[in-house]
């Protein structure tokens, strides 16, 4: 298999490792000139600045495109329309109506078509889903994450909601799964072009809630979640990927082996290519999460809940 990478800066830089590690790289696109011939030059293989010229030049089954949010509609489209497969890191477009596009291109041409939400692949989410799905400790009935660290300089075109927060929206419809009928919000902004601390409000069936704080503020970088079912608080940290359960007189760690969510990520996205293996990240729940997005700004905006009515 052929995969091709398109953007490397930032984030980018460590899909190309993986891809190479995995051995599927064959080209680096990037408009900075310098940055492609150093990872073509890395992994040995070809780079090029223009996308038309690569596409042109490379044969190749599948793309990964980890470019500013603005271009990707721009890029997906095209190569959507020459039949290839494409992993899109998060989030997928700014505009539902742009995402909901690609969907439609995806499977005109019946080609993959995912988005990077790669909490799903980290094992400590992986642990509470499963708890959460056997009913262990009840019912799940709130989730609260926190989501903070100093404002990424490479973060230019999009702020945190769409940046940061939209990682919690699409792992909370996961844990939950469903998507929630109504959103609330509060954002501002101190130090960005765009707002740079937000707290989500999302409402699903039956009273369950999921409250998302994020902000790049704090000097010191968190990322922990919590569980709260009818028996238990599950509660667990993205980074160490360490679960802990606590019940009312006993709390458990359970056994956890760690592993890079990126990998499992991207080896889901090349299983799903082959057929070997279900897609993990479903293209309408990317699209979803981008239409809670732009209701979570809104709602900031005017002040005001917003109702929803997702697929």
């Amino acid at each position: 298999m052929k995969i091709v990478q398109i953007g490397t800066g930032g984030w980018g830089k460590n899909h190309a490792r993986v891809l190479s590690e995995l051995g599927v790289l064959s080209a680096i696109c990037d408009v900075d000139a310098q940055r492609s011939k150093e990872y073509g030059e890395k992994y040995s293989v070809n780079h090029y600045t223009s996308l038309d010229k690569m596409m042109i030049s490379e044969e190749f089954d599948g793309a990964m495109v980890v470019t500013p949010t603005f271009t990707h509609t721009t890029i997906t489209k095209k190569l959507l329309e020459s039949k290839k497969h494409v992993f899109v890191e998060k989030p997928l477009t700014y505009k539902t109506e742009e995402g909901e596009e690609l969907v439609k291109i995806a499977g005109k041409n019946k080609v993959i078509l995912t988005c990077g939400y790669i909490e799903r692949f980290n094992p400590a989410v992986g642990v509470v889903k499963n708890l959460v799905k056997e009913k262990k400790y009840g019912d799940l009935i709130m989730l609260e994450f926190h989501r903070e660290n100093r404002m990424p300089l490479n973060i230019k075109d999009i702020g945190i909601i769409y940046d940061t927060s939209v990682h919690d929206i699409d792992t909370a419809n996961w844990l939950f799964d469903e998507m929630p009928i109504v959103v609330f919000a509060k954002a501002g902004k101190i130090n960005h072009k765009y707002e740079d601390f937000a707290s989500i409000m999302l409402g699903y069936k039956e009273n369950k809630v999921a409250i998302i704080s994020s902000n790049w503020i704090t000097p010191k970088k968190v990322r922990t979640f919590s569980a709260v079912c009818s028996d238990a608080i599950i509660s667990s940290d993205f980074i160490s990927q360490e679960v802990k359960i606590e019940k009312k007189d006993e709390t458990e760690i359970p056994r956890n082996e760690k592993q890079e969510p990126l990998l499992l990520e991207i080896q889901n996205f090349l299983d799903s290519i082959n057929g070997e293996k279900e897609q993990i990240v479903k293209i309408q729940e990317a699209v979803n999460v981008t239409k809670i997005a732009e209701a979570a700004l809104l709602s900031s905006q005017k002040g005001i809940p917003i109702y929803l009515n997702l697929k």
